[in-house]
């Protein structure tokens, strides 16, 4: 095989792909990246056995082939050479040369047919959804997967598709994250449970664009995601998934409607109070026409006031200073309406079409 590419074409590659190269794994063949060329296409592939992403970059092919290349390696090879077109030459034995400028590499790689190869995918049943919702509905969700090491449901997100509407569920045992969008066409049901990892490294590869589209395929234990020139292939989860609705209930005793930014700005200052891996609350005190954010810690003391409608009942809850901020980061409105119970049930934000639904469950505080 015998390539020629620029610098930025690899570079760009390598950081797709390489999301999917496993830090450890006792195949030493999951820790190359593939790179093939053949019928005028480069592409470059990586795959630990759950995740898989494969995406095409521009070159010139001077010989077809297909090599296994050591990720670690490559990667900082293609990083470090001169800002000009890099030429990858590899023999029949597997011996290869990368030069470029003045610079010469020259190591041993392996036989590209070794590699495991990306799951076959039937493309018949698929969703089309754009880039920029795809993204957003991402975002504004995978802050709530949970990290267990025994429980891979709760590290996942939950898809669920339905006529045209789309409905993403993530939850961590402490909150509830919950979007709803409309998309451009209806779909018979789809109910999947699909990895936060690989949701999670789907959106940092997705632009944000309006105007590209992404195609979502699905078999019984995979899911596949088509962007332009690059397919990321998951293992799904299997399953049921929590029965969230139940707790999204819409039965409150108290109302805030209130400012987004000035509720983020008092609450990220009470975290000023917090020294490194310190768990303190933060205390609401509702009360009609203004919320008391109050804060105390070894360090110090914070208390403040902002002003908000209130209807129904007086309240004062705590919780994890952190999850509210996390919350309030995703949401695009300037105002938010805030439901709540009780002190020990949980709170929950959420719009007038529910297109959004957040719960945060609150925490036991002493004054």
């Amino acid at each position: 095989m015998k390539i020629e590419c620029s610098k930025s074409a690899f570079v760009n590659g390598v950081n797709i792909v390489s999301k999917a190269v496993p830090s450890k794994t006792t195949m030493s063949i999951l820790q190359c990246i593939l790179i093939k060329a053949k019928d005028d296409v480069i592409t470059l592939t990586a795959n630990d056995m759950e995740l898989g992403i494969e995406t095409k970059i521009e070159g010139k092919i001077l010989e077809e082939g297909s090599v296994a290349i050591d990720a670690k390696f490559f990667s900082e090879a293609v990083r470090k050479l001169p800002d000009d077109v890099i030429t990858i030459d590899v023999d029949e034995k597997f011996n290869a040369k990368i030069t470029c400028q003045k610079s010469k590499l020259d190591f041993s790689c392996k036989d590209g047919e070794e590699f495991t190869a990306l799951p076959k995918i039937n493309k018949t049943d698929n969703v089309l959804i754009s880039d920029f919702s795809l993204k957003e509905i991402i975002r504004q969700t995978i802050f709530c997967v949970g990290d267990s090491s025994s429980n891979a449901i709760m590290n996942s997100e939950l898809f669920h598709i339905n006529d045209d509407k789309f409905e993403v569920v993530a939850l961590d045992g402490h909150r509830i994250a919950y979007r709803k969008i409309e998309l451009k066409n209806k779909y018979s049901e789809k109910k999947v449970i699909v990895p936060g990892k690989t949701l999670g490294e789907i959106e940092r590869i997705l632009s944000g664009d309006q105007n590209k589209d992404v195609l979502i395929y699905f078999e019984k234990n995979h899911i596949l995601f088509e962007l332009e020139g690059t397919i990321i292939v998951s293992r799904l989860v299997e399953g049921n998934y929590f029965d969230y609705e139940k707790m999204l209930t819409k039965d409150y005793e108290t109302k805030i409607v209130a400012n987004k930014k000035e509720i983020f700005s008092s609450i990220d200052r009470s975290t000023l109070m917090l020294r490194e891996g310190e768990k303190k609350p933060i205390i609401f005190e509702v009360r009609d026409g203004s919320i008391n954010f109050t804060i105390k810690t070894m360090f110090g003391e914070m208390n403040e006031d902002i002003n908000v409608d209130k209807s129904g009942k007086d309240i004062d809850i705590a919780f994890n200073p952190q999850f509210f901020l996390d919350t309030l980061k995703v949401l695009e409105d300037d105002e938010i309406t805030i439901y709540m119970m009780s002190p020990k049930n949980p709170c929950i934000i959420r719009n007038e079409d529910d297109s959004y639904v957040y719960l945060i469950l609150p925490v036991n505080f002493v004054r």
